[in-house]
């Protein structure tokens, strides 16, 4: 993000009364906290990909031919 679009919404920030600004800078906290995770997630997501990809075409093979049975969840 430019510095200007930064400083932009920094003034819009310091506009509000104090509490609002504390409600707001909570929120986004939150926000980036919940994106970091989510780039996370995305990123241990694409190293495994290949694994997964593989481990889900084993999958359709022991299906199709016959070597696995349903999963009774009431077994667990």
């Amino acid at each position: 993000m430019s510095s200007a679009k930064l400083n932009t919404a920094i003034k819009m920030l310091e506009s509000l009364p104090d509490n609002v600004q504390e409600r707001v800078v909570d929120h986004l906290r939150d926000y980036i906290e919940d994106l970091r995770d989510e780039m996370n997630w995305d990123q241990t997501f694409d190293k495994t990909r290949k694994q997964l990809t593989r481990l889900a075409k084993e999958s359709k093979k022991e299906i199709k031919a016959g070597r696995s049975k349903l999963l009774n969840v009431k077994q667990l």
